[in-house]
């Protein structure tokens, strides 16, 4: 399974590099990661819940940043397993800057998925792959917006705690509730073809969430 594209981001490059190294910003941008920590020298252990279709559970695994080009991008490697399978990987991602002073990110994921969670197919897992791309993309822009350096000329901000400081990670509910949303945009083409049906099984399994 590949999952390649770009996506626009609205904040210097320096402060997107500081981002993707962070593990707390990564543990809140990541749908459905219950947990993550360093563990070594730019490598995380943590947990992941994920459901596709009927088939759901936790994941235990890790990332490990290679070739880090500050503040142009690195490489990674990934491994995780659980109930529903196992998942391994190798990746990509390359910062440039763009015209107006944001940053443009690439990523490139090629992944192998093995269990239970395979026998869903390869449409829905493609599909599953660009909704969960597409929230993890929105919740680094919710996590860069709050750590974006404010304008010189802008009122200060109210102090606040520091767990407050940083955007919310979302509940396993809103998460659920968005990912139902977005799967049944990427499926919709295929609902008269008998997508319905595995639509309707995402539904069900997304309800152990609400």
């Amino acid at each position: 399974m590949k999952i390649k594209g770009s996506h626009t981001l609205a904040v210097p490059r320096g402060v997107v590099w500081e981002a993707i190294l962070d593990p707390e910003v990564l543990s809140r941008t990541l749908p459905g990661c219950e947990d993550m920590a360093p563990v070594g020298d730019n490598r995380f252990r943590g947990k992941l819940k994920m459901k596709v279709g009927p088939v759901q559970g936790v994941f235990k695994g890790g990332v490990e940043l290679l070739d880090l080009d500050p503040p142009n991008g690195y490489s990674l490697k990934m491994d995780g397993k659980g109930a529903p399978g196992f998942v391994n990987g190798n990746g990509s991602l390359r910062l440039e800057d763009t015209d107006d002073g944001g940053t443009l990110l690439h990523y490139e994921i090629d992944a192998q998925v093995g269990g239970r969670i395979a026998a869903v197919g390869q449409r829905l897992l493609d599909s599953s792959a660009k909704v969960l791309t597409r929230q993890g993309l929105q919740g680094l822009e919710q996590q860069l917006a709050a750590r974006a350096p404010v304008a010189a000329d802008a009122p200060a901000p109210a102090p606040a705690d520091s767990a407050d400081a940083a955007a919310a990670a979302p509940s396993q509910a809103a998460f659920a509730g968005r990912f139902a949303a977005g799967m049944a945009r990427e499926l919709w083409p295929y609902l008269v073809g008998g997508g319905l049906v595995a639509l309707a099984a995402i539904a069900i399994s997304l309800r152990a969430c609400s």
